[in-house]
């Protein structure tokens, strides 16, 4: 108990109404208890409470730690452990019903004997899946006719999906009404707050202030999906692992015959340049799992296990390519003496020509006074943008709104648009766009039409010196291409015009002079799961160490394999809403092992093309890296990495980024000597965390 109180008290105390920097002791008692029976940390159960006050709908600010959410807290963890209990169970009882397709009794022959009609016949009926996987079979007596119009929702078949409806309306939940937020506009997080906010020009800008270059090869992006090889895939891994070995030679200054095999018996100490892997194929990373894996050329392509007792600090996640020094004396284990640092790329940097050409557009009109000229402006949101409860995308209106306010030069939008994980979207319960003649054809481009590039064209319309720019998601469900790394948007299809820009993911880009580098992917809360470190460096910020591993490893995916799916933070269940057969008598039969449950769609990667997913040349300015985890604003490595949170959370509202960006200041001296100079962007550039 002496031991955790004081990491107990440093990292919860800010969630309770007291003042004292002390928690109360019948609230430390039920965490200290938490901690002995779940065998969990005091880190991990600060962020089993983040993760439970956002699923209450309130941020971690909102939820107040008393005894009673302690207890209920409590509750919810053992009933998640129950629940994960009773899932493998019936797993395990159910592989052998499930492992062949057997006919019902009762049920009309077909000439379908192993279901693959299931669903297309009128012979063959099946129940719409409760949660957007395979579901139970059913067999029902009626008649089925051409479904109505969608949008008049007339009778309960209508398509595409009225068999079921979201859980918290089904159990008469309320909806979460946008309009009436609290604290909308509040900064919760904030760097360099010195810097004022420009006020909006009183005529619009006479052009672009921002200029876009693409540092990513985009036509490398459409490659074809499910067509990886595992020979490619392997020698892609294979590369990475040499190229981090000559980097790091190098940079040292090193002879050939001071790197070895570590998988070698030899008393001598060497140095081995591999990735960390895990001798199992389930559970999470620890020290006893933990193996090197080399190279073929320089490791034989072998694992050899870690020691790692002579380490007074580490950070280890699977993955991730290392440079260790140790000995491998007995053959049976390489044990580490010291971890060499990697060297990170070099930073951005421009020539001062460059910098005035550069400046010269943060003038809003030729005459405009150059030493007060007009900062720029960035808003930066990442998905869902609407709540788990509706599709009325009003979080996104009012973020449009404000760029339109303040003028704003970039607008960038992380997805997911159209989230595959969203009840409605999944289980198909939803309006078509009412301008469609033909419902029953409608696709989900149509809906991305009507709900995002409608607004987006509106907005542009209404401030046309925007640059908006657009990021996929692997969650975007009307996006054909789901696997990292990421083909870009295809604008005809989706109608975005000029204006528009839609980059791969991840990207890097430059704007003006300092350079972008973001992704959808959710790589903060991926290390927090898949890490494994020392208590001293846990002890260190989390998302600094995140970002920190990102510009380190130069990917924007450095985990691999990436977390499972069944690590994920489960989706918000819908609940089967069962329909009547119109004749009397009707029945319906559901299979008693019943639907598995819906999982999170996780992270397809194609690794075959991971190298398009690696940071190249430089380190960027900036790094966006959106994450569930709560929103902040770090400075890294000369990095600026800004996590702005999702606009919508799932039954409240969220947070996006406003970046201020003032013009880079080059003395005559400088000017003169013509080198180049370094962006500075932790120094000119304002950044706030703002509840939408």
């Amino acid at each position: 108990m002496e031991d955790v109180t004081p990491e107990l008290t440093e990292r919860f105390e800010r969630y309770c109404n007291t003042t004292d920097n002390e928690l109360p002791p019948e609230i430390l008692g039920e965490l200290s208890s938490m901690l002995r029976l779940y065998s969990i940390s005091p880190e991990e159960l600060d962020f089993k409470w983040q993760a439970y006050s956002m699923k209450l709908g309130m941020g971690v600010e909102e939820t107040k730690l008393d005894l009673k959410t302690a207890r209920d807290f409590k509750k919810n963890i053992q009933d998640t452990l129950e629940r994960e209990s009773r899932g493998k169970a019936a797993h395990g009882r159910n592989d052998g019903k499930r492992a062949a397709a057997t006919p019902r009794a009762g049920m009309k022959s077909t000439g379908d004997v192993f279901g693959m009609l299931d669903g297309l016949v009128p012979n063959t009926p099946r129940l719409a899946a409760r949660n957007g996987v395979n579901g139970s079979t059913v067999k029902r007596k009626s008649n089925f006719e051409t479904p109505g119009n969608k949008a008049s929702k007339s009778h309960e078949m209508s398509s595409p999906g009225g068999m079921v409806t979201p859980k918290g309306e089904a159990n008469g939940g309320t909806v979460f009404d946008f309009v009436s937020r609290e604290n909308a506009g509040d900064i919760s997080e904030q760097l360099n707050g010195d810097i004022p906010l420009p006020e909006a020009p009183e005529e619009p800008p006479a052009e672009a202030r921002i200029k876009l270059k693409a540092n990513t090869d985009m036509s490398k992006f459409s490659y074809k999906t499910m067509a990886m090889k595992l020979s490619e895939a392997s020698e892609v891994l294979d590369d990475r692992i040499d190229e981090f070995r000559q980097i790091v030679q190098e940079h040292y200054n090193l002879e050939d015959s001071e790197f070895g095999n570590p998988s070698h018996q030899s008393p001598s100490e060497i140095i081995a340049v591999g990735r960390i892997a895990s001798d199992s194929s389930e559970g999470r990373l620890n020290t006893a799992s933990l193996v090197l894996e080399g190279s073929r050329r320089w490791g034989s392509g072998r694992r050899v296990p870690l020691k790692l007792d002579g380490l007074t600090s580490y950070n280890f996640f699977p993955g991730q390519i290392v440079a260790l020094k140790g000995t491998n004396a007995s053959g049976d284990y390489f044990t580490v003496s010291s971890i060499m640092e990697l060297p990170l790329l070099a930073p951005a940097a421009t020539k001062p020509i460059e910098l005035d050409t550069h400046n010269s557009r943060y003038l809003d009109t030729p005459d405009s006074d150059p030493d007060n000229a007009r900062p720029l402006t960035i808003l930066i949101a990442s998905g869902p943008f609407t709540t788990d409860q509706t599709l009325d995308f009003s979080a996104l209106h009012t973020l449009l709104d404000n760029a339109a306010t303040s003028y704003a030069d970039a607008l960038i939008l992380t997805g997911p648009f159209l989230d595959a994980e969203h009840p409605l979207i999944r289980s198909g319960d939803f309006d078509v766009p009412p301008h469609l003649t033909n419902p029953d054809l409608a696709t989900m481009s149509d809906l991305f039409r009507h709900h995002i590039s409608s607004a987006l064209q509106s907005f542009v319309q209404r401030v046309p010196t925007c640059s908006v720019i657009l990021v996929p998601s692997l969650r975007d469900a009307h996006h054909q291409h789901a696997v990292f790394p990421q083909d870009k948007f295809a604008k005809k299809e989706l109608g975005l015009g000029k204006g528009i820009q839609c980059v791969t993911n991840p990207m890097l880009l430059s704007m003006n002079e300092f350079m972008l580098g973001m992704s959808s992917l959710d790589i903060l809360d991926m290390l927090r799961r898949e890490e494994i470190a020392d208590a001293k460096t846990k002890a260190s910020n989390l998302y600094e160490r995140a970002a920190r591993n990102v510009i380190a490893q130069r990917s924007f995916l450095p985990v691999c394999p990436p977390t499972a799916r069944e690590k994920l933070v489960p989706v918000a269940p819908v609940e089967e809403k069962v329909w009547k057969g119109e004749d009397e008598g009707a029945e319906i039969g559901i299979d008693d092992a019943g639907p598995e449950p819906y999982l999170p769609l996780g992270t397809m990667l194609d690794t075959s093309y991971l190298k398009l997913g690696e940071l190249l040349n430089v380190r960027p300015d900036v790094l966006i890296t959106p994450s569930v985890l709560n929103p902040c604003v770090k400075v890294v490595e000369s990095v600026l990495v800004i996590n702005p949170g999702t606009l919508s959370k799932k039954r409240a509202a969220g947070t996006y980024a406003r970046m201020i960006v003032q013009p880079i200041k080059v003395d005559y001296e400088e000017r003169e000597k013509g080198f180049l100079l370094a962006h500075k962007m932790w120094e000119r550039a304002r950044v706030d965390i703002v509840k939408i």
